[in-house]
């Protein structure tokens, strides 16, 4: 886990060396500085020597000056890794995601994911920040003030070195119970996240059914769990400062009590035994050993938050596409063909049945192919299969003559575009979501790809024209308006393979009858697959393919099909009565 990790920090390991080196200088100062304290007292104040108070008190404040110095280096230092380190984290995950596919989000989920990102990503940073920082100083300030005191007096340093074994067994019995805890709060996190995401992504549906209510109780149900958990944690938790504060106040107790005895045995001579400045600095020390060890407890007690996190990040970033390249790495299709020879299908290897079971479908490039079935029938699972955002289970899929396992992914998905019934459009203006078709399509080409996908109209209607700007998810335009877009920003790719996903449902029939018209009339070379609830925006197809319960039921053209299959004549025979009754 910490070999992943540690490939993120990259251009910032000098910033992660540097911090512990300003460390161990401010420490190395702070250490010093109890013993000219002590020799300041012995030999100036107990002296009445004001020479030499002088002397130790400018080196006091020289000292003091250097330690506020590599202080302020290695606070600068830390933050830099720390803040480096989480952006590359972010980065290296989000970049391994977008190699994902389908399954491999579905495995973690989309409210996961954005989890560990965000607040998985943030604990590790301030954990590292710590680690390079706080958890070099302890240790070494514990050690350094430890032997400085063994040099005073080794009996009195014994003292502190007792009450280590307490605090670390008391310290590792806290972790222990803590961290189970923590790894369950995260997993409520992503909960949390989903709810909320759902709620916003469908807040107007919300508010239509006034189920404000209903969210409000689901919402506050697993936050009231976080609050539990957290709160169960932090219980645990809070048994280590008072752990810490009686080993502190018994050390310092125990200190005072037989320096005390120490100095009136040695009537407070320098030379013959403990001094008053000796006790003062070893008391000193006794702060630092022991203010050590509570940050170290700090140290590890963030260890323990973030370690659960720490796993999680590294689950996405050794995850490994279960989606990759061809081993030929074909980048040209030769044609829009299409060929499923045998071909089954599964989103999950523990599935009892398949999706779609033994498909034989051959399609010859440049032809139209209406695609119709009840809901279930798998519709959109066959042609996802296409330009493979997923595999088949089993049997072959041909485009261009060739498996879409042979290919290169890229070059085949910038030869397949698909429109889905959910398109999406992103923040930014209606050029700039039309140039994902095409990143270097002119101003004439936006216009013409618009103008087959019936969308330059309204887009003209509108105050800023090409220029006006979509909200998130398309909010401000109408179904209608979005799935137009979408179709002219497909267009745009020029593909030798386009799929309409039901991506004309929410467009009258007039619209919907001059888009295939502008398709016949513009791309006769383009295979295109047209998935429709509605018979007349499929009835001119070169062939109609009716899907049942993943299986084909039928193959033929609109006059084949309502001489001998059953399924086509019931829906044709319902929608014509239909329209005869809206008439």
């Amino acid at each position: 886990m910490i070999k992943t990790l540690m490939k993120s920090i990259r251009q910032y390991k000098k910033n992660s060396l540097l911090a512990p080196f300003y460390v161990a200088l401010e420490v190395v100062m702070e250490v010093l500085i109890p013993l000219l304290m002590a020799n300041l007292i012995d030999y100036g104040i107990d002296q009445g020597n004001m020479s030499v108070v002088l002397k130790f008190g400018l080196i006091l404040l020289f000292s003091a000056g250097l330690s506020l110095t590599f202080g302020i280096l290695a606070g600068q230092h830390a933050a830099t890794a720390s803040a480096g380190f989480a952006k590359n984290l972010r980065h290296d995950m989000f970049y391994n995601v977008e190699t994902f596919s389908f399954s491999n989000i579905d495995k973690f989920s989309t409210s996961s994911l954005v989890t560990r990102l965000t607040t998985d990503v943030t604990n590790v940073q301030m954990a590292y920040q710590m680690i390079i920082r706080t958890a070099i100083r302890s240790p070494m300030m514990l050690i350094f003030s430890l032997i400085v005191s063994l040099k005073i007096d080794a009996s009195l340093a014994l003292i502190f070195v007792g009450a280590i074994p307490v605090l670390g067994i008391g310290l590792w019995l806290i972790m222990s119970k803590t961290h189970p805890i923590f790894e369950k709060v995260f997993r409520t996190y992503d909960k949390l996240n989903n709810v909320v995401q759902e709620n916003l992504r469908g807040i107007r549906v919300v508010k239509s059914f006034v189920r404000e209510d209903h969210e409000i109780e689901k919402f506050q149900k697993i936050s009231k769990s976080i609050y539990q958990d957290f709160s169960k944690a932090e219980k645990q938790l809070a048994f280590n400062m008072p752990l810490m504060q009686f080993c502190m106040y018994t050390c310092m107790i125990l200190v005072s009590w037989f320096g005390a005895r120490a100095i009136l045995a040695s009537g407070g001579d320098p030379t013959i035994g403990l001094s008053t400045g000796e006790l003062m600095s070893l008391i000193t020390y006794a702060m630092q050993i022991l203010s050590s060890l509570m940050m170290l407890s700090m140290v590890f007690v963030m260890i323990t938050i973030s370690r659960a996190s720490a796993e999680r990040i590294v689950e996405v970033l050794t995850e490994e596409s279960s989606m990759l390249d061809g081993k030929s790495h074909i980048n040209e299709v030769k044609d829009g063909s299409i060929q499923f020879d045998h071909v089954f299908f599964s989103y999950s290897k523990d599935a009892k049945e398949p999706v779609l079971k033994d498909i034989n479908l051959t399609i010859n490039s440049g032809e139209t192919v209406g695609i119709l079935g009840g809901t279930g029938s798998s519709k959109s699972s066959l042609v996802q299969l296409i330009p493979r955002l997923y595999d088949v289970t089993e049997g072959s899929l041909l485009v261009g003559g060739v498996d879409v396992r042979e290919y290169d992914m890229e070059s085949l998905r910038n030869q397949v575009a698909m429109v889905l019934q959910k398109n999406e459009l992103f923040s930014g203006t209606i050029k700039e979501n039309l140039r994902w078709g095409n990143e270097n399509a002119t101003e004439e080409e936006l216009i013409h790809a618009c103008r087959l996908a019936q969308a330059d109209s309204f887009i003209t209607s509108f105050p800023n024209g090409y220029d006006t700007y979509i909200e998130q998810g398309g909010s401000n335009v109408s179904g209608g308006q979005k799935q137009r877009l979408c179709i002219a920003r497909a267009l745009l790719k020029k593909p030798k393979i386009l799929i309409l996903d039901d991506s004309t449902s929410a467009v009258d029939t007039k619209t919907d009858a001059l888009i295939r018209k502008a398709f016949l009339e513009e791309i006769p070379d383009t295979t295109k697959l047209i998935i429709a609830q509605r018979i007349a925006s499929i009835e001119d197809a070169d062939k109609i393919v009716i899907l049942d319960n993943g299986e084909i039921a039928a193959v033929g053209t609109h006059e084949e099909l309502l001489k001998s299959n059953t399924i086509y004549q019931e829906v044709y025979a319902s929608q014509k009565k239909g329209g005869q009754e809206d008439e």
